[in-house]
């Protein structure tokens, strides 16, 4: 029976890890699959050793604070490929723990395949020795990557995005209002704070603000807070109480296909509301020193995803001190009517989309990894090499 690990520490990574999974299953239907995710990955059959609510930190001194449960969690990664190792690693995204994984893995003879990679354009350019060193297939969803990895010499093929797939598009926007308990007629406003704990924390309150301020200023609008499945509905409604937001838990493409604007923490719900085509104002904010020191590292000219897609600025973003109520109320009110800031946005967002390219990235991405399961070699068109030509 062939035996696959999987490590992914986020929402987004098991939302890749299970649809990854599923077609897997088609290829390799006896597949054991063992390791660390979250509910969508366990619903697809896998053994978990840690859930992703537990895995997920933001910042770089929140990841000090639990680096003892971190370490715990990885040597009882390693400890169970020692004692039963497995016939391949796929490892999703979370570098700081992924990257550590793959070189304890590579040590011990497993293959190593990264879907969905580090952000070496963005920062740490130095991770890539590491990566050609250990990493035996580098899975790339955007196309500006894959460039990157080949003057690096690492083995690397361009799958597409999963979310192309994924976040379904011509819904009726009335029918979805209704469904969500809104009034079809009146313009909403999407919320969406993060899908970790920490980056809620961090998010929430200027947000909180910014309801204040616009439903003050336009009696009009509705709000519909999306919780992320990895978090407590209660929390966030606790957060919000007083303030006129209908809350929704594990609804984020119902509630961003419903939505005349949103307001969306950085990170892979900018890249959901592209593809729905929703008019975003992108925010993010973290401890004040993890953002100093985070920020000398950084070598990018945007940090939305969505604008680093684009090449340029497409999306209002507003970051750390800039990220306070009355920016994004201002934000806000420039999108939610038919003024040219927002003809420019929805513009600028169909190129976004164009550039993702086709659906089908999880079957492509399942393709490879099946054939270090096999043992076959990948001759498919669409892929610039035959897979095991570079192994």
């Amino acid at each position: 029976m062939p035996r696959l690990l999987i490590s992914c520490g986020e929402a987004s990574g098991d939302l890749y890890a299970a649809e990854l999974v599923r077609h897997l299953r088609e290829r390799v239907p006896d597949l054991d699959v063992l390791g660390l995710g979250g509910d969508r990955l366990q619903a697809q059959g896998a053994s978990l050793f840690a859930h992703v609510r537990d895995l997920a930190v933001v910042g770089l001194l929140e990841v000090l604070s639990h680096l003892r449960a971190l370490r715990a969690v990885f040597e009882r990664v390693v400890a169970e490929a020692e004692r039963h190792p497995p016939d391949a690693a796929v490892l999703i995204d979370y570098p700081d723990f992924n990257l550590r994984l793959a070189r304890a893995l590579s040590r011990r003879g497993v293959p190593v395949i990264y879907y969905v990679s580090p952000q070496v354009w963005a920062w740490r350019r130095g991770r890539l020795r590491a990566i050609r060193d250990t990493v035996r297939r580098m899975l790339v969803i955007f196309p500006f990557e894959e460039a990157i990895y080949r003057e690096a010499g690492v083995p690397v093929t361009f799958v597409g995005h999963p979310l192309v797939s994924l976040v379904p598009a011509g819904a009726s926007v009335d029918g979805l209002r209704r469904e969500l308990g809104l009034d079809p007629a009146r313009p909403v406003v999407a919320l969406l704070p993060g899908s970790r704990t920490k980056e809620v924390a961090h998010n929430l309150p200027p947000i909180t603000e910014a309801v204040r301020l616009l439903a003050a200023r336009r009696p009009d609008l509705q709000f519909v807070a999306a919780v992320a499945p990895s978090l407590d509905p209660e929390a966030i409604r606790r957060a919000l109480e007083g303030l006129p937001v209908t809350i929704v838990h594990d609804r984020t493409h119902a509630a961003l296909s419903a939505a005349t604007a949103a307001v969306v923490a950085s990170g892979t719900a900018t890249v959901e509301a592209a593809l729905l085509g929703a008019p975003m104002v992108v925010v993010y904010r973290i401890s004040p020193w993890s953002y100093r020191l985070g920020r000398r590292l950084v070598r990018v000219p945007y940090y939305a995803m969505v604008n680093l897609i684009a090449g340029r600025r497409v999306v209002p973003e507003l970051m750390q001190s800039d990220f306070t109520g009355e920016r994004v109320a201002a934000e806000v009110l420039a999108l939610v009517d038919e003024t040219p800031q927002r003809a420019a946005v929805q513009a600028g967002l169909a190129e976004v989309r164009d550039k993702l390219g086709a659906g089908g990235a999880s079957g492509r991405a399942a393709d490879v990894v099946a054939t270090f399961l096999t043992g076959k070699t990948l001759t498919d068109d669409g892929f610039h090499e035959t897979v095991s030509g570079n192994f």
